[in-house]
């Protein structure tokens, strides 16, 4: 829990789990909400919230908001970097790999096995694979799309941004599956892919940060990954674990498919080695 409560309960129900999610990821909108509209924004009863503020030691949902101010410091890249770096104690390697062991861990524990399943399946099944990334999730798409190809799959990119995305959008079909990468939040652009995913049909994965996304940044299949608490340096270790996961999984469920083109592929590296 990333707030200090005037009292902490022993543990919470998956509705309050939820609003400190929400708390956490959207500070600065939080601050200016009022409880009318945290709840519109969650899809829950005034009461709800009221119930929360006081379970955590508020006098009502104005005070709770004081608490949260006070404890609202400056984000961003250089503040969260800043922060690993103070947590390192000089040794910065080896609290760097500690810090990658404790994200794979959580992952594990947060993810869940049958919606990963799920993933294998619609990628499976899917005519064709679809991707989308911005920032320095592109790395992640460009990973995921090579590891895919190479084992036969038909994959193709959607532009990051602008109007080219929906010039990419123009081809998927119904029997596509969209995956896209939107851990703290969904980009504007992946709201309009998975608005319009809901109006084609098309199955749309999405890989996130958070146990509890809003109704508009849901899509069919969730994939959790740990990244760090908010404050600290978001690594793309766990991320890219899943990604090859995911491709190993496939590999397996096509059997011999998937090594024919491998091995295809190794064909054509050893006649053309001189060439490229």
């Amino acid at each position: 829990m990333c707030f200090l409560f005037p009292h902490t309960p022993d543990k919470f129900t998956s509705t309050e789990k939820m609003i400190l999610e929400y708390m956490s990821s959207h500070r600065d909108e939080f601050l200016f909400m009022t409880i009318g509209q945290l709840s519109a924004a969650l899809n829950i009863s005034e009461a709800t919230v009221s119930r929360f503020a006081r379970h955590v030691g508020c006098d009502d949902f104005k005070h709770l908001k004081q608490i949260v101010m006070e404890q609202t410091v400056r984000k961003g890249p250089a503040q969260k970097l800043t922060n690993t770096l103070r947590s390192g104690n000089g040794e910065l390697l080896c609290h760097c790999i500690d810090q990658q062991r404790y994200n794979l861990q959580k992952t594990l524990e947060l993810l869940d096995q049958k919606e990963f399943d799920r993933a294998v399946r619609a990628m499976l099944a899917a005519r064709c694979i679809f991707i989308h990334a911005k920032n320095a999730s592109r790395s992640l798409a460009q990973l995921l799309e090579f590891r895919l190809r190479r084992i036969g799959l038909d994959v193709r990119t959607i532009p990051a941004g602008g109007s080219e995305v929906l010039e990419g959008l123009v081809p998927i079909q119904r029997e596509d599956l969209v995956i896209l990468f939107g851990f703290s939040k969904v980009s504007s652009e992946g709201r309009v892919i998975l608005d319009y995913g809901k109006e084609i049909g098309f199955t749309t994965l999405l890989f996130t940060g958070r146990l509890y996304p809003e109704k508009e940044q849901q899509a069919d299949i969730h994939l959790f990954v740990y990244r760090g608490e908010e404050n600290e340096y978001h690594s793309m270790s766990a991320p890219a674990v899943v990604v090859d996961a995911l491709v190993i999984a496939l590999s397996a469920q096509m059997g011999a498919e998937a090594v024919e083109n491998l091995d295809a592929v190794q064909m054509l590296k050893e006649r053309y080695r001189k060439q490229i």
